[in-house]
């Protein structure tokens, strides 16, 4: 099993949460999802190597921006500018 860690920014909410959890899920061999909102962070399961750019591009396309370098983990926090989701 893999395991990836990411911290993504914009998040206010939990349709936010929804929204990323949704398209992450959507990226083959993703296995598990699991997205943290106080923190920003964002942990991805899968049984290979999951395609970085994969979970970058579907983060994205679900209206928020992976802030940390892939690979790394940041310290809980992050700026937002407002929820992508649109709700504030």
């Amino acid at each position: 099993m893999s395991t990836s860690t990411y911290t993504v920014s914009g998040m206010t909410c939990g349709h936010c949460v929804a929204s990323v959890t949704e398209e992450v899920s959507q990226v083959p061999g993703v296995t598990d999802v699991n997205v943290d909102l106080a923190s920003g962070g964002l942990t991805v399961s899968s049984e290979t190597a999951v395609d970085d750019a994969a979970v970058r591009a579907a983060v994205e396309e679900a209206g928020y921006t992976i802030v940390t370098p892939i690979g790394e983990v940041s310290p809980a926090g992050g700026s937002t500018s407002g929820c992508g989701c649109g709700c504030s």
